[in-house]
């Protein structure tokens, strides 16, 4: 019997986001194409009684809410109710991914934990069921149990797997502070009232890209309907991508709601070029090179009892 299951999960910066007109439940349908990056967070799971309680390290740990709102928590007691369990585990998370700046941090440690509870209770769920409350969960959470690429439509929680044809070298810059994506879905409203706004649609080109392994073409075909929602709320962002831009980047674009800011380059010496321009500029807190796709949620670590 285990007594302690380690879980590693991806973040993942979206290559397209579409969004529509908010529904009558609140939320817009998406075209969200999903490209998990080798950023991870690492979720502990080990029996603990009176849990779930959630305890957090890294950076900007103390962001990151330790009651029962945290996702991880969340996904203890679902997975616990389904199965007539009681949530009896200590979650710990170690946090390298950016908290509150668009790129899943809280999905990937919901997803995380999912997992980890299933293999240390050995309740043997099927990969089906772990999506079907990973969409309870969240729109982001199926996606990083998932990984690798993904076209999610509805709110993003169904998913359509996608051919990835080589590998992509990106850029995150953080920013000083985070954004809330209902504040900027919301700013997405207010700037698109009174408009048309068209059902959102995978792009082509952009799903050809990928399957190309094509970094030029993916450059090209990269879009963020949130993009401007995010800019109005946190302006200096504007500078950021400029920066990146003007170290050589094929593209720049904000990650989501932000406000990471993603930079997609050629190969690896340019993204550390890029990097170091980024850290350089002022213009942001850290930048830091990763490489997609990435494997979705993995156990990594198993301490037997």
């Amino acid at each position: 019997m285990s007594t302690g299951v380690t879980v590693r999960v991806p973040a993942k910066v979206n290559v397209q986001l579409a969004v529509g007109a908010a529904r009558p439940d609140g939320f817009h349908d998406l075209a969200n194409v999903f490209l998990a990056v080798g950023l991870y967070d690492e979720v502990t799971v080990t029996p603990s009684p009176g849990g779930p309680r959630v305890t957090c390290e890294g950076p900007d740990a103390g962001q990151v809410p330790l009651d029962g709102t945290n996702l991880a928590a969340r996904a203890a007691r679902a997975l616990a109710a389904r199965r007539g369990l009681t949530p009896d585990v200590h979650l710990h998370i170690v946090k390298d991914i950016p908290v509150a700046g668009g790129m899943a941090g809280g999905s990937a440690d919901g997803a995380g934990a999912l997992l980890a509870c299933d293999a240390l209770w050995g309740t043997g769920a099927s990969r089906a069921e772990l999506l079907d409350i990973c969409a309870e969960l969240g729109s982001d959470v199926p996606f990083a149990l998932v990984g690798g690429a993904a076209l999610g439509t509805g709110r993003g929680e169904k998913l359509r797997t996608l051919d990835v044809g080589g590998a992509f070298h990106w850029v995150f810059a953080t920013a000083a502070r985070g954004l809330s994506t209902p504040a900027v879905f919301r700013e997405f409203d207010r700037l698109t009232e009174g408009t048309a706004v068209p059902e959102p649609v995978a792009s082509q080109p952009l799903l050809d890209a990928l399957a190309k392994g094509d970094p030029d073409a993916l450059a090209a075909a990269v879009s963020n309907d949130l993009q401007p929602a995010a800019l109005s709320l946190f302006p200096e962002l504007a500078d950021t991508l400029a920066a990146g831009r003007a170290a050589g980047a094929l593209t720049a674009l904000v990650s989501g709601s932000g406000p990471t800011t993603a930079f997609l380059a050629r190969d690896a010496e340019s993204a550390a070029r890029v990097a170091r321009a980024l850290t350089a500029s002022g213009t942001c807190r850290t930048a830091r090179a990763a490489v997609a796709p990435a494997a979705g949620a993995t156990v990594v670590r198993t301490t037997a009892g």
